[in-house]
């Protein structure tokens, strides 16, 4: 019992440091957000703001037409995209976890072989734009990841290890089709899976700023996270440009670059620290229902 119980003080001190370690940054984040550009040249990064300012958030509410415009954007891109990827990729990945479907090992080659090899990015981009003509479309930062091999098999997984067979052979003697099977039967047993996909996608569309910069000139569909990079490199033009500089560095020296930076993670991650939580029951069953079964 004493080796037991100081086994389980010892897990428990390892996840109270992990924990730490994860929400430290953001702590710091936070902090580097409401100090003033001075306070941070000079003591440099500090858990309690040496000067407190909210000149940060107010440089971003003072391009609030383009912050709302760049959440509408990603927002629509991210839950369109999540609810249509992972509809897609179920409903692929479900034949490919019936013993009795005939190609099943054909197709589950093709995706695996996916993983190993691509057409490269050239080849990519010229699908995406003279084929399918997505260039300066909100779709062309949805269509591209509608598509994922290694999410396809985890799908294909789950559905093998947590759908009886019987409930299914059940069904269809009751005269049930195959699309009511899947939808009345193995969405409704599978939700962990589903979520765990859902949220993995999510965090994917939220987070990218690639498909914005390969596909998209126009300002209006900057998404969150490609606006970020765009005004911190704009910020970054100004202090590198010696001429704006000579004429207005108290002007520079007082802009919160720092906290600018910082200030717009916490507005672009805030939302997804929202989320998480109602996604967080099911995640962990995803990720750990195939383990238990084994």
């Amino acid at each position: 019992m004493k080796s037991k119980g100081f086994s389980n003080l010892i897990l428990n001190l390892i996840f109270i440091l992990l924990s730490a370690f994860c929400i430290f940054p953001l702590l710091l984040t936070v902090s580097i957000s409401l100090s003033s550009e001075s306070s941070i040249l000079e003591n440099g990064y500090t858990l309690i703001p040496k000067q407190f300012t909210l000149e940060a958030y107010k440089y971003i509410v003072q391009s609030k037409g383009t912050i709302i415009n760049a959440y509408v954007v990603t927002i629509f891109t991210t839950v369109v995209g999540m609810l249509v990827s992972t509809l897609i990729i179920a409903l692929y990945a479900y034949p490919l976890s019936r013993p009795d479907f005939k190609w099943r090992n054909v197709f589950t080659f093709y995706v695996f072989f996916t993983m190993l090899f691509s057409g490269g990015t050239v080849a990519w981009y010229m699908v995406c734009t003279n084929v399918l003509h997505l260039s300066n479309t909100i779709w062309s930062m949805i269509v591209p990841y509608l598509m994922n091999a290694w999410y396809v098999i985890i799908m294909r997984t789950f559905f093998a290890t947590s759908v009886p067979s019987s409930i299914i052979e059940s069904a269809k003697l009751d005269g049930a089709g195959e699309y009511r099977i899947l939808f009345t039967l193995v969405l409704p047993i599978s939700i962990p899976g589903i979520a765990t996909i859902a949220l993995f996608q999510t965090l994917h569309y939220w987070n990218d700023w690639w498909l914005p910069l390969m596909f998209v000139t126009e300002p209006k569909l900057f998404n969150l996270q490609f606006l970020l990079k765009n005004m911190m490199s704009n910020i970054q033009a100004l202090f590198e440009n010696q001429e704006y500089i000579s004429n207005s560095a108290e002007q520079l020296m007082n802009m919160p670059r720092e906290g600018t930076r910082m200030a717009l993670c916490i507005v672009v991650m805030g939302p997804i620290l929202i989320v998480y939580p109602f996604f967080q029951k099911y995640f962990i069953q995803g990720l750990t229902v195939g383990a238990l079964k084994g």
